[in-house]
């Protein structure tokens, strides 16, 4: 059994501690890692937690991000509850497995830490790695802070492993704006957070001798689009789980989460839609514009990428005049 670890009331955390905290947290048995920049810490802290006997799971260490992918899926396949993180090129090299995941209906969880795709070279943040995940088949959760980062962190594994659901969740940070930024963060105890998440639930574990299933098995037209619509449905269905999960989330900790969030909309005439660590600046923007410029400003950011709100975002920029649409 794993050894406990005290936590103050406030830690002082980035990005990549608070997601590497919310997999211990969350006792994940397998981490199946190579490092990439940004993301490094997160798989890094993991290994030192293992190492220190605060988990008791295995760190795979492998020759690429393809092969992390991999391995995540091997090991969520036999059953047990795993989890990776990577950035940019490496998520780019895992492209072709997201869709082994997604299609075996395997609930990994991916911390995306957003940097740019070359070239030119840029080891800071946009959202192509971001955008590139959106029709993988992968459930992709938006957090704009470190606080943010570990809340989704946790609240991912429940939202994933939910019958009803069974995909894999990303959940997206900018690349060092929020995971190398140390910022207060208020954690749960280590059983306050694991009682949330829950303990895993596997589904047609391939370790099951006395169900045995096939993975990967090949589908020609008329079934593969069978599987593929209920795997939509699935992807399509989502929010009610994840709308769920939020507010199991706020009625614990008192933080709420919406599918859409926004600020000072219920007067906007002008609003800014952005993604990430941008939207607490657009919030100060919105705040300055209102209070020097007097004009009616509010801010909207998508929390879920994916699924897309499309009718959360209709109904919020419904009565505004002006969009501002910032894209990193």
């Amino acid at each position: 059994m794993a050894e406990k670890m005290e936590l103050k009331e406030i830690e002082v955390w980035d990005g990549n501690m608070a997601s590497s905290q919310s997999l211990r947290q969350a006792q994940v048995d397998v981490v199946s890692a190579y490092p990439i920049t940004p993301s490094t810490p997160i798989v890094e802290n993991y290994a030192k937690f293992l190492a220190n006997g605060f988990v008791d799971g295995e760190y795979v260490m492998v020759e690429s991000e393809h092969a992390a992918m991999s391995g995540c899926i091997g090991a969520s396949a036999a059953g047990g509850r795993v989890a990776t993180a990577t950035s940019s090129q490496g998520f780019a090299l895992m492209v072709e497995t997201l869709y082994q995941a997604s299609g075996m209906r395997l609930p990994i969880i991916l911390h995306v830490v957003n940097r740019a795709l070359a070239s030119p070279l840029n080891v800071n943040g946009d959202h192509s790695d971001l955008y590139l995940g959106r029709d993988s088949g992968w459930i992709q959760l938006d957090s704009f802070s470190p606080q943010e980062a570990y809340d989704l962190g946790l609240m991912a594994f429940r939202i994933g492993e939910d019958h009803d659901i069974r995909l894999p969740v990303m959940v997206h940070q900018d690349g060092f704006i929020s995971s190398h930024t140390a910022q207060n963060i208020r954690p749960l105890s280590d059983e306050v957070a694991y009682n949330f998440v829950g303990e895993f639930k596997p589904l047609n574990s391939m370790l099951d001798f006395e169900k045995p299933v096939t993975y990967g098995a090949q589908t020609e037209e008329d079934w593969h689009f069978e599987f593929k619509a209920r795997q939509h449905k699935a992807l399509m269905d989502s929010p009610k789980v994840i709308k769920k999960v939020f507010k199991n989330f706020e009625e614990l900790t008192g933080r709420k989460y919406n599918l859409v969030e926004s600020y000072l909309m219920d007067d906007a005439e002008v609003a800014v839609v952005a993604l990430g660590s941008t939207v607490e600046s657009a919030i100060q923007a919105a705040n300055d514009l209102r209070e020097n410029e007097g004009i009616k400003a509010g801010v909207v950011s998508p929390r879920v990428f994916r699924p897309f709100p499309f009718k959360e975002i209709q109904k919020t920029l419904n009565s505004v005049k002006a969009v501002a649409t910032l894209d990193r």
